[in-house]
């Protein structure tokens, strides 16, 4: 199995872990939008020792949502999203984006649709450019 490693936008935090990942979610859940500053959080799912932390470990900071099973885990330098264990402590919750590459599956399901942004779909469509345009 092939190694895939990951970090914080300011490099403080590090991390790498086997490419190895069953699970992957978009949720779109009003938690998720508000941790991410998005309109969705793209998670993904894997075993909880499936994490080896090169660097930075005791930079990361982690918010429990109260009454709710959802978590965030951040560097708390740049305030990029990290890994976190679940609540649960059954699945290693990695960011897709804090990846360095791609992961192993693409993903599996939109969850928590009902509470999508009401401009996701619109944002979909949306002009794309290779650069901030003109």
């Amino acid at each position: 199995m092939s190694t895939i490693s990951g970090s914080c936008l300011c490099g403080k935090v590090s991390f790498e872990s086997e490419d190895d990942f069953k699970k992957f979610h978009l949720c779109h859940c009003i938690q998720c939008q508000k941790a991410t500053g998005s309109a969705h959080a793209s998670n993904l799912f894997t075993a909880p020792k499936n994490i080896t932390w090169l660097s930075g470990i005791d930079s990361v900071k982690r918010f429990d949502v109260p009454g709710r099973a959802i978590s965030s885990a951040f560097c708390n330098n740049c305030g990029s999203n990290v890994p976190y264990i679940s609540r649960t402590g059954k699945a290693l919750v990695v960011p897709a984006g804090s990846l360095n590459g791609s992961p192993n599956i693409e993903p599996d399901s939109h969850i928590f649709c009902s509470e999508k942004a009401s401009w996701y779909d619109k944002a979909v469509n949306a002009k794309t450019f290779d650069k901030f345009p003109k």
